[in-house]
C-alpha cells in the first residue's frame, strides 16, 4: 500500500515538475522578455545600481530598504539547491545543463521582475501596520480571484511549513555541523532552533536585518572558494566552458544513453533545477518585494529580478564550472558529496574542501529558513489574519526542531508537488495581468528618459 501511493506521488511529481510546467515557466518568460523589450539585459546596470545604491532608493512606504527585501528573497533562494541542485542537474544531465540552467535564469529575470512589480503595485497594509503583497494580492484585487489566490497561499504555506522551508534545511544543517565539527544532532537541533527563533520572531525587520548581513557575506565567502579552485584550474577552464556549450546540444551526458536523451535530459534537468534554485515564476519573491521601502513598483521589480542573476547567472554557474573542470562530475559522486570531492580536488585539501562546503550548506540551509518562515507568515495572515501569525511561528519551530529527525521519502516528493503547483497561479496571474506589468513599465521608464535629458541639459 504504502509502495503503491510512493509510486503514485512519484508520477504526479514527474508530470508536475515535467515538460508542461517547465514550458509554461520558461515561455511567460520568453513572453515577458518579448513584451518588455529584453528589459533584463538593457537596464541590468540600471537595476544593480539600485542595488548597490544603498538606501538611496528607500523612498515611499514599506518596511525594510529595497536592498535588504532582496537579501530576504536571495536568504530563501540562495540555498542547497546552489550545491545539490547544480550537481544534480549536472549528474544527470551532463555539463551541457549549466547552459539551460543560464537560459532559464535569462528568461527567469523577466518573471521575477514581472512579479514583483505587481507585488509592489497591489500590496496593502495588515492590521499591524506591516506591508503585505505576493501573488496572493494581485490574483484577488488585479485579477479578481479569491480562490486563485487562496489556492496559491495554501501551496506556499505547505511549502514553508512540510517543504524547503523546514524538513531539507534542518536536515542538512544538523548532518554538516555532526559530519564537519562533530557535534551531537540533539545539540545541533537545539541551538538551530533557538537562533532560528531568536530571529523569525522578530518578523520581517529582524529577519530582513539578518539576511543583509549574512548573504552577502555568505555570498561572497562561497563565491571566492570558487574563483580559487577555478584558478588553480585555469588551464582547463576554456575547455570546460567548451565542453557545457557543446554537451547542451549533443547529449554528452553522465549517465550516457542516445544523443536525443541525452539533450532532453540535460534541457530538462537544467531548466528544472534552475527554476528550483532561483524561483523565478514561483511567486515566493514578490512577498518579500512587497515590503521593501519604494514609491515606485518597477524600480523593485528591477531591483528583484537581480536576484536570479545573482542566484543562477553567478552562484550557480560557479559551482557547474568547479564540478566541470575538476572533473567531479564523470566520478560516483552525488549530491553535496560531488561539491566537496570538487572543492577537496581544486582546493588540494581534504580538510578546506568538505568544509567549504559543510559551511556554505549550514549557511545556506539557515537563511533559507528564515525566507521561508515569512513567506509562510504572508501566507498565513492572508488567510487567518494576523492572529494567526504567532501560532504558526511556532508551529514552524516545531517542524525545524522534529524535521532535523525525519527521513522520510513520501515528505520529500509531496513538498516538491507543493512547490510545482505554486508556480501554476501565480503565472495565471502574471498573463492575465501583462498589459498592466507592460503599462507600468513603459510609464516608469519615459519618465526616466525625460528626467535623464533633463538633467543632461546644461544650467
Amino acid at each position: 500500500m504504502m509502495n503503491s501511493l510512493h509510486n503514485l506521488l512519484q508520477t504526479i511529481d514527474s508530470f508536475v515538475w515535467g515538460p508542461p510546467l517547465l514550458i509554461l515557466l520558461v515561455g511567460t518568460g520568453i513572453y515577458l522578455t518579448a513584451r518588455l523589450g529584453f528589459i533584463q539585459i538593457r537596464y541590468l546596470p540600471l537595476a544593480l545600481s539600485y542595488v548597490f545604491s544603498g538606501n538611496k532608493n528607500g523612498k515611499g512606504s514599506g518596511d525594510v530598504s529595497s536592498f535588504a527585501a532582496l537579501c530576504t528573497a536571495l536568504s530563501a533562494t540562495i540555498g542547497t539547491g546552489n550545491i545539490v541542485g547544480v550537481a544534480t542537474a549536472i549528474k544527470l544531465g551532463g555539463p551541457g545543463a549549466l547552459l539551460w540552467m543560464w537560459l532559464a535564469a535569462l528568461f527567469g529575470m523577466a518573471t521575477k521582475y514581472a512579479e514583483c512589480l505587481l507585488a509592489v503595485k497591489y500590496r496593502e497594509t495588515d492590521s499591524n501596520g506591516q506591508m503585505i503583497g505576493g501573488p496572493m494580492y494581485y490574483l484577488e484585487k488585479g485579477v479578481g480571484s479569491k480562490w486563485l489566490a487562496k489556492l496559491f497561499a495554501i501551496f506556499a504555506l505547505g511549502v514553508a511549513c512540510f517543504g524547503i522551508g523546514t524538513f531539507p534545511q534542518a536536515n542538512a544543517i544538523v548532518d554538516a555541523a555532526y559530519l564537519s565539527f562533530e557535534v551531537p544532532r540533539e545539540y545541533a537541533v537545539v541551538i538551530l532552533t533557538v537562533l532560528v527563533a531568536t530571529v523569525t520572531l522578530g518578523g520581517i525587520k529582524s529577519i530582513a536585518s539578518v539576511a543583509s548581513k549574512v548573504v552577502p557575506v555568505m555570498a561572497g565567502l562561497y563565491i571566492t572558494a570558487c574563483i580559487t579552485v577555478l584558478y588553480s584550474q585555469a588551464d582547463a577552464l576554456p575547455a570546460a566552458i567548451q565542453l557545457v556549450i557543446t554537451s547542451a546540444f549533443n547529449g554528452h551526458a553522465a549517465t550516457g544513453g542516445f544523443v536525443g536523451a541525452g539533450i532532453m535530459l540535460a534541457i530538462q534537468s537544467g531548466i528544472a533545477r534552475g527554476v528550483f534554485s532561483n524561483e523565478s515564476g514561483l511567486g515566493s519573491a514578490p512577498m518579500a518585494a512587497a515590503a521593501a521601502k519604494t514609491d515606485s513598483c518597477v524600480r523593485q521589480g528591477l531591483t528583484s529580478m537581480t536576484g536570479t542573476f545573482f542566484d543562477t547567472i553567478i552562484i550557480c554557474t560557479m559551482t557547474g564550472l568547479t564540478l566541470v573542470v575538476t572533473g567531479a562530475w564523470e566520478g560516483e559522486h552525488v549530491g553535496a558529496a560531488m561539491t566537496t570531492y570538487a572543492f577537496a580536488s581544486g582546493l588540494d585539501s581534504s580538510f578546506w574542501g568538505p568544509l567549504m562546503v559543510s559551511v556554505g550548506l549550514m549557511f545556506f540551509a539557515f537563511t533559507t529558513i528564515l525566507g521561508w518562515n515569512y513567506y509562510g507568515e504572508r501566507c498565513v495572515t492572508y488567510l487567518f489574519g494576523v492572529k494567526a501569525i504567532l501560532p504558526y511561528k511556532l508551529f514552524f519551530l516545531i517542524l525545524v526542531a522534529g524535521g532535523a529527525f525525519l527521513k522520510l521519502d513520501m515528505i520529500w516528493i509531496i513538498a516538491d508537488i507543493v512547490n510545482g503547483l505554486m508556480a501554476i497561479p501565480n503565472l495565471i496571474g502574471l498573463i492575465m495581468l501583462r498589459e498592466v506589468i507592460i503599462a507600468e513599465s513603459k510609464q516608469f521608464f519615459e519618465q526616466l528618459k525625460v528626467s535623464q535629458t533633463a538633467n543632461a541639459q546644461p544650467a
